[in-house]
């Protein structure tokens, strides 16, 4: 089964310290890249989680070790993610990305990895496809089950990144073979959409929503326009509050929101702004 690429499209899943996007660290990543050609390309690396912001060493929790199996002696002499930054930019390149439920925390998590090394990852012309929400769109639930389902195996060593990887690699393309040409109702809109081997329809396809930021926190409506998707203010319209309570963007700036949530926000509050200056020559 080829995959129709244009570009190289890179598989990845991440081991951590927790569930929180915004706090907790990466102790393992592992990338597949596979090219137009056919080519794979494998980078695994275990990494130490590092300190906290008050120089205390960031532990592994039991409850995560019971998970993944990667222990505080497994990494204690291993890089952070600060020393590997580049490499793992480096290898990512220019690829397209895709992982399962990678747009919902490994994704998101892998930004806020980066931007704690300085760098600002660039997610513009890239497409992104999570896998997991192709496989509950047209099937339901697991990688385990799903591997079984599509690939007809057990999956062997699961919440290891690396067999992570190389069975949400497999169950993709197993997914390409057997839903080319079939036809999805799309729940909310009674749209029909025809699954075709093709990153862009994929990337759209695999999305939960049309989101602003990687954690869904701010969405696109119907019209175009950004609204909240979480707290007091859900499905309003995101300009129109700031216009009135500004508070409320400091608030957000202060709280405890992942750096790509607050970059996005700071880009809208910095359009109202500039959008207030000139009404304020145009008087």
């Amino acid at each position: 089964m080829n995959i129709n690429l244009k570009k190289p499209l890179l598989f990845f899943d991440l081991e951590t310290t927790g569930l929180n996007v915004g706090k907790d660290r990466m102790v393992e990543i592992a990338m597949l890249k596979v090219f137009p050609d056919g080519k794979e390309q494998e980078l695994p690396m275990l990494l130490n989680p590092g300190k906290d912001q008050f120089g205390n060493q960031i532990i592994i929790p039991d409850v995560c070790i019971a998970v993944h199996n990667i222990t505080n002696e497994d990494v204690k002499d291993k890089p952070t993610f600060g020393e590997k930054a580049q490499e793992i930019l480096q290898f990512i390149g220019d690829s397209d990305m895709a992982g399962f439920n990678s747009n919902k925390f490994d994704l998101p998590l892998l930004v806020e990895e980066f931007f704690r090394a300085g760098i600002d990852f660039d997610l513009r012309n890239r497409k992104f496809i999570d896998v997991q929400n192709i496989f509950h769109k047209m099937e339901p639930r697991t990688l385990v089950a799903a591997y079984k389902y599509y690939c007809h195996a057990n999956l062997e060593d699961a919440h290891q990144a690396s067999a992570d990887t190389r069975a949400t690699y497999e169950v993709f393309k197993s997914q390409i073979q057997m839903y080319e040409g079939a036809t999805y109702k799309d729940a909310k809109s009674g749209r029909e959409i025809i699954f075709e081997n093709d990153v862009n329809m994929l990337s759209n396809f695999s999305s939960d929503h049309r989101n602003v930021d990687l954690a869904n926190h701010i969405i696109f409506n119907d019209k175009d326009q950004e609204i909240f998707n979480f707290g007091k203010y859900k499905g309003q319209n995101v300009r129109e509050i700031f216009f009135k309570e500004p508070a409320y963007y400091d608030w957000m700036m202060k709280a405890d929101f992942p750096y790509n949530t607050k970059k996005v926000i700071t880009q809208i509050m910095d359009e109202i702004n500039f959008e207030k200056l000139q009404n304020k020559f145009n008087k």
